[in-house]
Order: structure tokens, then C-alpha cells, then sequence
């Protein structure tokens, strides 16, 4: 039961993100190709070993997020089932929504291997929403359930591009890995 609330909540979102919607505006758009590689195949290849590069982070960090969320803390990526306790280890130690960097990560990447002005437009629509949705629901709820715990770790942490090393979690300051 505890692992069909972890697959359902994976599939309902980043899934939704980084394969539904993108196969979707690829299939409705076949010519949106930019077209480099008549002009230019080198840029081509590597835009397209970029975006691969990015599509392997991402999900990488997809994965070591989700794992943690059922460890650590207790809970799901999902709204509806979130976790009971704070998480900051691992992935959490360099960036607030490794979950989400993660989909921008892979959402980019699909744009650049694809290249996309459609799925660049996804990319930047998931974001916007994101940069609204975030502070104004998602990071509220986490100061109500954890408290200072929170605050201090939000002030130590940035939200989505991960620091470079990782916070410790006691002093702020940043410690080897």
C-alpha cells in the first residue's frame, strides 16, 4: 500500500511533466523543430548531448528525492500526503525542491535534445507556475508543520539551483560532502 501511494503520486506528477505533456507537444507539433541541424548539425549534437546531460541529472535527482521523501521523511512528493518530518540530508543538504529542480532539469534538457520552441515553452510555463506556486502554498504549509526548523533551513538552502557545498545544519555554514 505504502509503495502504490509513492508510484501514484510519481505518476500524477513529474510523470504528468516530463513525459505526458512533452509527448503531447511533440506528437501536436512535428514541425516545431528549430531546424539546426540542416544549418548547423554540430550545434545539433551538442545541444542534443546537453539536453541528455540535463535529462540524466534530473532524474537522478527525481529519484534521490523520492527515496528520501519515504525515508526521511515519511511522506510522498505529493500535496496530499506530505511528509511528517523535515527533510534535510542528502540531495536536501544542496537545494529546498530538489523535486522540482529535478523536472526543470529533465523539461530542459527534453527542449534542447528536441530543439524544442514548444517544450522551451513548457519548461518556462512549469517555472512561472512553480515560481508562484512555491512561496505562496508550498513553502507556508512547511513553516506552519516545522517551524523554526524551517525558517532556518530556508534561510541556508536556496529553493531550486543547489548550492555548492553542502549546509551542515547546525551552524549554516557550508560543509564538505
Amino acid at each position: 500500500m505504502k509503495l502504490w501511494k509513492h508510484v501514484r503520486a510519481a505518476l500524477l506528477l513529474p510523470f504528468l511533466a516530463i513525459v505526458v505533456i512533452p509527448v503531447a507537444l511533440i506528437f501536436f507539433s512535428a514541425s516545431d523543430s528549430l531546424n539546426l541541424a540542416s544549418h548547423w548539425p554540430w550545434l545539433m549534437v551538442l545541444l542534443q548531448m546537453a539536453g541528455i546531460g540535463l535529462m540524466i541529472a534530473g532524474c537522478v535527482m527525481l529519484v534521490l528525492t523520492v527515496r528520501l521523501l519515504a525515508t526521511v521523511g515519511d511522506g510522498t512528493l505529493a500535496p496530499w500526503d506530505p511528509t511528517r518530518r523535515l527533510v534535510v540530508v542528502g540531495v536536501y543538504r544542496y537545494v529546498r525542491n530538489p523535486m522540482i529542480s529535478g523536472v526543470m532539469c529533465v523539461l530542459l534538457g527534453e527542449a534542447l535534445a528536441f530543439a524544442s520552441g514548444w517544450l522551451l515553452g513548457w519548461f518556462a510555463l512549469f517555472v512561472i507556475v512553480n515560481a508562484v506556486y512555491i512561496p505562496l502554498v508550498e513553502e507556508p504549509g512547511l513553516l506552519r508543520r516545522f517551524g523554526e526548523d524551517y525558517l532556518v533551513y530556508k534561510q541556508h538552502v536556496p529553493r531550486w539551483i543547489p548550492r555548492w557545498r553542502a549546509w551542515d545544519g547546525r551552524a549554516g555554514e557550508p560543509t564538505a560532502p
